[in-house]
């Protein structure tokens, strides 16, 4: 990355604003704030200013400016990463907010081609009122952005049937580092005509390429849903009522979500609104549903007769099935508040990892024995979605221990925790992505060849590593360090 002078800065966001109007180009400290941080707050960046650009012809000439003056470009959504992949250190924060049109939907060919800036929600809703669904699903689904979902992968409750954000991508748009734009707005299911260059997009975290645009694909909306919540003796119990489902109800199995006793007793004790949905205590839950789109489906007979016999076999202890579109969603609650609910329980070390679905259980319980041996006191909080192996092992710090004195312990967490995780020839980030946050943990568990490769594309298409430098993958000594603060 080429050496910017002060004056040389001041005069690009000079020719910035005279482009794209003053409004459109912040640089106030106290306007660009929010755009430094991210949820968790690990990282603090900087940043000349913020540019909202309105169209892909605005974010090719900014593009092709930056390029041209070596600053780099940082392109943000709706800033809910939780990796740092989002956080600047320098240089002009892109935000696609503006691009929010959704510019058509097809019915037929079950597609929708939206802008980078549209929220999560108003797909879904667009796609809800022709009568089709959009699966993606996430906690920050009203406020995170289609362009930032695709650039991370994101996964979500749905990924056990419809799979991740890159399986529901037909086609893009791109702008590359130098202001170039490629049109892959296609909508075909079919197309061999080479690479399959939209796959180098998803998931690259805006280091490659900045995604103004996409054509998705659309699902029939279900017209039957059945959700049940499940008391186990462990995570094996689980794991095999999760096989017996899947057996016999396949695709109409759309979601199956594990939680420990400790993650319950977390949200209602620290959630408003919410309800024991059982009687007495287990040592893990699990959230399943299932849906199709037949109105007549017996979803109902399915899910009794495979937990009828599962209480039969001792795997359930208890359950209980929704009756209603609100008991439905008073059981998803109990799922969607742990996240959130965790950090009123002080220092959380997090761990969005991956293991072979049928090795899930075994890792919860090798990870959970490991950490609680290297820390006396701290409490696991291992969930999430079992049905595609993605398990969020998270840890809170023991009662009475100093937050600082906790998140200081987040390397040596790492340590224990990814070893196992590479052991069971897992991924150390499942769908959060890496960002900077794990960007020098991939020197440890990536394939070194992978590594070479990823490089070689990452100077290939950004050949002056102005496109969000030093994450992913570091291609300068200069780079942001990966430990916020020298620490956690």
């Amino acid at each position: 990355m080429n050496d910017v002078t002060p004056n040389a800065e001041a005069a690009l966001v000079a020719r910035l604003a005279e482009r794209l109007g003053e409004a459109h180009v912040i640089s106030a400290a106290t306007d660009i704030e929010p755009h430094l941080i991210e949820s968790r707050g690990l990282y603090r960046g900087r940043a000349l200013a913020v540019v909202r650009p309105k169209d892909v012809l605005e974010v090719s000439w900014i593009m092709a400016q930056c390029s041209a003056a070596g600053v780099p470009v940082v392109p943000q959504g709706g800033n809910t990463g939780l990796v740092g992949g989002g956080v600047p250190h320098g240089g002009v924060v892109l935000s696609l907010a503006r691009l929010s049109a959704i510019r058509e939907l097809d019915a037929v060919n079950a597609t929708i081609t939206v802008e980078a800036g549209v929220t999560l929600k108003a797909i879904q809703d667009a796609a809800d009122e022709a009568d089709r669904l959009f699966p993606l699903s996430l906690a920050s689904e009203g406020t995170c952005q289609i362009g930032g979902n695709l650039a991370t992968n994101a996964g979500g409750t749905g990924v056990l049937r419809y799979g991740n954000a890159r399986d529901l991508v037909l086609g893009l748009e791109v702008v590359l580092a130098d202001g170039r734009v490629w049109n892959g707005l296609k909508r075909l299911r079919k197309d061999n005509t080479g690479y399959d260059l939209k796959h180098l997009f998803v998931g690259s975290e805006g280091t490659l390429g900045i995604i103004t645009a996409a054509v998705l694909k659309l699902y029939p909306k279900p017209k039957a849903t059945v959700t049940a919540f499940l008391g186990c003796e462990g995570p094996q119990a689980a794991l095999a009522v999760f096989e017996r489902l899947r057996e016999e109800a396949g695709d109409q199995l759309t979601a199956f979500e594990y939680m420990p006793r400790f993650g319950l007793e977390l949200v209602l004790k620290h959630a408003d609104g919410v309800t024991r949905p059982l009687q007495g205590d287990h040592a893990a839950y699990a959230l399943v549903e299932l849906s199709s789109p037949r109105a007549d489906a017996d979803l109902p007979g399915v899910i009794e007769t495979v937990l009828g016999a599962a209480i039969e076999d001792g795997l359930v202890e208890d359950a209980t099935i929704g009756a209603s579109e609100a008991q439905n969603a008073a059981l998803w609650k109990l799922r969607e508040m742990l996240s959130e609910v965790q950090g009123r329980e002080g220092g959380s070390i997090k761990h969005d990892v991956s293991v072979p679905v049928s090795r899930v259980a075994d890792f919860i319980v090798e990870a959970s024995a490991a950490c609680e041996a290297a820390m006396e006191g701290v409490r696991v909080c291992a969930f999430g979605h079992v049905g595609d192996g993605n398990i969020h092992f998270n840890l809170s710090q023991p009662v009475g221990m100093e937050k600082a004195a906790f998140l200081a312990a987040w390397e040596r967490f790492n340590r224990i925790v990814h070893d196992i995780v590479h052991r069971y020839e897992g991924s150390i980030a499942a769908e959060h992505g890496v960002g900077l946050i794990k960007r020098d943990e991939l020197k440890l568990y990536k394939d070194p060849v992978a590594l070479d490769m990823m490089h070689a594309i990452k100077i290939a298409l950004d050949p002056l590593d102005i496109l969000n430098p030093g994450k992913v993958v570091a291609l300068s000594p200069e780079a942001p360090a990966a430990l916020p603060g020298g620490g956690r």
